[in-house]
């Protein structure tokens, strides 16, 4: 009886020194980690078409991203930082055609190659006989899908500035190639009130059907069934209803239709860009309960004829130690096979907005059901469990706000010489600190508290509730070292990014 007693007592002191262990671990704050970025900004030095190869997250323009077995396919429109047609002939080097890259993990990217040798004649002859003559030098918009073990990749050609466009499709038993052209999905022309650009495709898991996104500043975003069978419009000619346009769309650009299909929420979120490319160029966001439509808003209103959407995802923006991003907008959203989901983007490094980067921001859904993106273009983050401590320290948070400065615009873009951001159009940083009393002090004052079940932060800042900021482990970029985070929305739908940075 004694020796049982004994026993019991070790097992007891045990279980108490484990607790207390426990419970020490769990209030030291989570340690900042320094950690190089794995590349540089400013790409300026291998900018030259020779250099190609070594453009893994550079020049990326209008991307699709989906994850094939254990590696992630990205095809992009073939933009290019100063591009030099005699430096194209001189090192033979194919121009205009779609580029491919592909990743293990989301941050190191090996430049492929180009999706086509040249663009389709089909597409050519549509758009030169339908404007004028003017000639169709470059493929726009990719879109990836992988259906029935052959992987379909629609494409864009068109005129700029004009209505004229034709979306193609081209299949191949390979996410590299080599392509085969299946024809045309949907052209327009200067008859039609829509214009055949950037696509997105959505299958709907309960019935099997098929739906293509697509449209621009040119009359908004139109949604048309899919033969499953055959990638291209169930009824020939059909060019489908309108989902998306803002009311005074002669004006307000709005363009890059997104969708994906959350199983969890049952719901189909429609992801488009707002404004110029070059400069304030924002994502905004809508959800249905069907592929089609209809899609409603943060507040309920309809994105088929509004001014303004919300929420707003990204927006130019500013954090200290770095010069800034314009342009971070038309983004592909996918998820990996652990139920991770990720937008990536263009984003053009400030002052100029010239030099296109990847951005590839992990994304989380709010418990009201709405995306949010990190306030960091890395998705390199790293798992770990929060704790009310590790919030406690200095903070900078950014507000993104939609664009406030007038600007005139042609077919929805800036005019030549105008592609720098206005001082007002790029939302700039401010500093707090969270204290361990749950109070906030600094450039703005207010209380917080931290749901450590969730990993949700709640502050009342300036007399305003933000609720369910999530909150997690993550690189900070523009410090190059590992960090807390918190993306979340307020009550208006605008996003709220944070970063501890002491």
């Amino acid at each position: 009886m004694k020796e049982h007693q004994k026993s019991l007592l070790r097992m007891i002191s045990v279980t108490i020194v484990m607790i207390m262990i426990f419970s020490c671990k769990s209030s030291i704050p989570l340690k900042t980690i320094s950690s190089s970025n794995p590349w540089p900004d400013d790409y300026t030095s291998i900018s030259a078409i020779q250099n190609y190869k070594k453009w893994g997250t550079y020049n990326v323009h209008d991307p699709s991203c989906k994850k094939f077995g254990d590696t992630y396919y990205m095809y992009s429109t073939d933009a290019i930082f100063a591009e030099n047609k005699d430096s194209v002939k001189k090192y033979n080097v194919p121009l205009g055609y779609i580029q491919v890259r592909k990743s293990k993990d989301l941050v190191h990217w090996d430049f492929v190659g180009w999706a086509f040798p040249e663009i389709p004649q089909e597409a050519v002859n549509w758009v030169k006989t339908n404007s004028g003559g003017k000639s169709a030098s470059n493929i726009w918009a990719p879109y990836i899908i992988h259906q029935k073990d052959v992987y379909c990749l629609y494409y864009c050609v068109s005129a700029f500035g004009e209505k004229t466009s034709y979306i193609g499709l081209a299949e191949s038993s390979s996410p590299e190639g080599p392509w085969k052209q299946k024809g045309c999905v949907v052209r327009t022309n200067k008859e039609t009130p829509m214009n055949a650009i950037d696509p997105t495709i959505i299958v709907n898991p309960e019935n099997g059907k098929t739906w293509m996104h697509y449209g621009s500043f040119f009359g908004g975003i139109y949604c048309v069934q899919l033969n499953p069978q055959t990638g291209l419009t169930m009824q020939p000619g059909d060019l489908g209803h309108l989902v998306a346009r803002r009311a005074n769309y002669r004006v307000d650009n709005m363009e890059a239709p997104e969708i994906i299909y959350n199983p969890e929420l049952k719901k189909y979120f429609l992801f488009v860009s707002y404004d110029p490319l070059m400069t304030t160029y924002n994502v905004r966001v809508g959800r249905s309960d069907n592929p089609e439509g209809p899609f409603t808003d943060y507040s309920g209103k309809a994105m088929a004829d509004t001014t303004d959407i919300f929420p707003i995802l990204t927006a130019p923006y500013r954090f200290d130690n770095q010069p800034g991003w314009a342009g971070t907008a038309h983004c592909s959203v996918f998820s990996d096979d652990k139920g991770k989901y990720f937008m990536s983007h263009q984003g053009r490094l400030s002052p100029n907005n010239l030099l296109m980067v990847l951005h590839t921001r992990e994304m989380f859904f709010t418990p009201e059901g709405w995306p949010v993106v990190s306030p960091e273009r890395y998705a390199g983050n790293h798992s770990s469990k929060i704790q009310q401590n590790d919030l406690i320290g200095e903070w900078e948070v950014i507000r993104l706000l939609e664009p406030r400065h007038e600007r005139h615009l042609d077919a929805g873009q800036v005019l030549w010489g105008e592609g720098l951001l206005n001082k007002s159009e790029q939302n700039h940083s401010f500093h707090i600190s969270l204290t361990k009393e749950k109070s906030i002090i600094g450039s703005q004052s207010g209380l917080w508290d931290f749901d450590p079940s969730r990993s949700l932060t709640k502050m009342i800042l300036n007399g305003e509730l933000i609720n369910n900021l999530v909150t997690f482990a993550g690189h900070d970029w523009e410090n190059q070292k590992g960090t807390i985070l918190f993306t979340g929305l307020d009550a208006n739908g605008r996003s709220v990014w944070g970063k501890r940075i002491k």
